[in-house]
C-alpha cells in the first residue's frame, strides 16, 4: 500500500525536504498532489533517517506546505521498452513527442542499470564503418567500443554526430543495426535539425530519438543519458542489435549534475563539479560493450564541448581515461573551411589495431594508416618551417611533404557531412594521397601492398 505524507516541511527548488517518512530508498520515484489535485513528479535524493530529500522534475511553484500530499511510489525512474521504440522520439523522461501513440510495452525497465561486469565483457574486435575517412581509416571505431568526440564551443559536433548516426553500420549486418542518438540539453534549433535530418534521410527507422531541450529541469537531463542507455540494452541484449549510442553534449550533462550537487550544498572538487563526477560518468559509459554469449553489442559514441577548448577540463580529462581513445575537433581546421574538422594527430583510437586487417577491412589498412599518419605529422612541420623561413629553406622532399599535408586535409579530411565512403574508398585514396611521395619515403607501407594497390602513373 502507498502511504501518504503531508509533511513538507521546506522547499528550496528544486530540492524538497519530507519528515517523517518509513522504507523509503535512494532514486525512489515519487508525487506531489496539489490541493489543485495537479500532480508532479520527483524523485529521492537522500535519506537521513526518517527525513527525504527529494528533487522535483518540475516547477515548485504553487506547491503548498500544509495542504500538498506526498506519495512514495516504490520504484526508481523507470522506461518502457519495446522493439516499436524504432522510428521514435522521446523526451528525456522517455514520453513520445513525435505525436506518436504510446509504447506498447515488452517490459519497465529501472533507468539506473549497472556498468557491465568486466568478468562477462567480450572483447571488441569487429569494424564498424561510419563512412568518415578520418575515423574509418585513421582512427577506426570498433564494435563494442567507447569512443568520444572531443569538440569546441561553435565546432560542427552536431553535423558530425548525425552524419555518424546516419551512415554507421557493422558490414554485413545491415538489417541488424539501431542507433539510440540522445541529445541533452540542446536548443530547440538543435532538435528540430536532428529530427529532420533524421527524417530526410530516412535512417529515423532505425533511430530512437531522445531529446532533452536547455529550458527542461536539470534532473531530466541527468536522467536522458540513462533513457538512452536502458534502451540500448534492450535492444543489445534482448533483440539481438548492434547499437550505436550517440550522446551530446556530455558537458550539459556534467553541468546538470554540478548544479544539483550545489543545490545539495555537497563539497564541491575541481572547478565546481562534485567530486563523484569521474564516477557517475563511468556508471554510464561502462554500460556499453559487448557481452560473451549475447550477439548484440553497445557501442558507444560520447560528444563532448570542452569549456575553452581546454583537453585538461575536468569533464573531458576524465571522459578519457573511462573511454578508449578520442577524437578531437579542431578549430583551426574549422576557419580553413575543413569539415568535419578532425585533427588526426591527437586524435586516438585505442583498439583501432583490434578492428583492422584482413577479414575486417583490407590488409593494407595498418600500413596505410601509420604511413599517413607520420606524412601527414612531417608535412605539418614541413609547412610551419616554411611559413618562418620561406620554400626556399626546404628540401625537395620536404616540398613535397608540406604538398602532401595540404592535399591530405583537402582531400582525405575534407570530404563534407554528406559524403558517405566506404573503407575501400578511403583506403584507395589513402594510397592515391601516399603517390605524392617518393617511394623510397613509404617506410612503413609492405612494399608488396606498394606494388599491388598504388595506382602506377603513365
Amino acid at each position: 500500500m502507498i502511504k501518504e505524507y503531508r509533511t513538507i516541511t521546506e522547499i528550496a527548488s528544486p530540492l524538497m525536504m519530507v519528515k517523517n517518512v518509513e522504507g523509503v530508498t535512494y532514486d525512489e520515484l515519487a508525487e506531489i498532489e496539489l490541493p489543485s489535485g495537479e500532480t508532479r513528479r520527483c524523485k529521492v535524493l537522500e535519506v537521513n533517517g526518517d527525513t527525504a530529500v527529494v528533487q522535483l522534475f518540475e516547477s515548485a511553484a504553487g506547491i503548498n506546505l500544509a495542504q500538498s500530499k506526498v506519495r512514495f511510489l516504490g520504484h526508481s525512474l523507470e522506461l518502457a521498452v519495446s522493439e516499436d521504440m524504432l522510428g521514435r522520439v522521446f523526451d528525456g523522461m522517455g514520453n513520445p513527442i513525435d505525436g506518436g501513440p504510446e509504447i506498447l510495452a515488452e517490459e519497465h525497465r529501472d533507468i539506473n542499470g549497472l556498468p557491465m561486469n568486466p568478468a562477462a565483457r567480450a572483447y571488441p574486435s569487429e569494424f564498424i564503418q561510419t563512412g568518415v575517412s578520418t575515423i574509418d581509416g585513421l582512427n577506426t571505431l570498433v564494435r563494442g567500443q567507447k569512443l568520444p568526440i572531443f569538440s569546441g564551443s561553435g565546432l560542427p559536433h552536431a553535423n558530425l554526430a548525425a552524419q555518424i548516426a546516419r551512415q554507421a553500420r557493422v558490414l554485413g549486418t545491415e538489417s541488424n543495426f539501431a542507433v539510440v542518438f540522445a541529445a541533452i540539453g540542446i536548443t530547440f534549433e538543435e532538435s528540430e535539425f536532428f529530427v529532420q535530418e533524421f527524417k530526410r534521410t530516412g535512417a529515423i527507422d532505425r533511430t530512437v530519438l531522445f531529446i532533452n531541450l536547455a529550458n527542461n529541469p536539470a534532473v531530466e537531463r541527468i536522467a536522458t543519458p540513462r533513457m538512452a542507455l536502458t534502451a540500448a540494452e534492450y535492444l543489445a541484449f534482448e533483440k539481438d542489435m548492434h547499437v550505436l549510442v550517440i550522446l551530446t553534449d556530455i558537458t550539459n550533462y556534467a553541468e546538470a549534475l554540478r548544479e544539483i550537487s550545489a543545490a545539495k550544498k555537497e563539497v564541491p572538487g575541481r572547478r565546481g563539479y562534485p567530486g563523484y563526477l569521474y564516477t557517475d560518468l563511468a556508471t554510464m559509459y561502462e554500460r556499453a560493450g559487448r557481452r560473451v554469449g549475447k550477439e548484440g553489442s553497445i557501442t558507444m559514441i560520447p560528444i563532448l564541448t570542452m569549456p575553452e577548448d581546454d583537453k585538461t577540463h575536468p569533464i573531458p580529462d576524465l571522459t578519457g581515461y573511462i573511454t578508449e581513445g578520442q577524437i578531437i575537433l579542431s578549430r583551426e581546421l574549422y576557419r580553413k573551411g575543413i569539415v568535419p574538422p578532425v585533427d588526426v594527430l591527437p586524435s586516438l583510437s585505442r583498439l583501432k589495431d583490434k578492428g583492422i586487417g584482413v577479414g575486417k577491412t583490407r590488409e593494407d589498412h595498418s600500413g596505410t594508416m601509420n604511413q599517413l599518419f607520420a606524412a601527414y605529422s612531417r608535412g605539418k612541420d614541413a609547412a610551419e618551417l616554411m611559413t618562418i623561413l620561406g620554400e626556399a629553406a626546404l628540401t625537395e622532399t620536404d616540398k613535397l611533404y608540406a604538398k602532401f599535408a595540404e592535399e591530405f586535409e583537402k582531400r582525405y579530411v575534407n570530404q563534407g557531412n554528406d559524403t558517405n565512403r566506404s573503407i575501400e574508398e578511403t583506403l584507395d585514396l589513402g594510397w592515391e594521397l601516399l603517390s605524392i611521395l617518393p617511394k623510397s619515403e613509404l617506410k612503413r607501407v609492405k612494399v608488396e601492398h606498394i606494388d599491388k594497390y598504388m595506382k602506377k602513373e603513365d
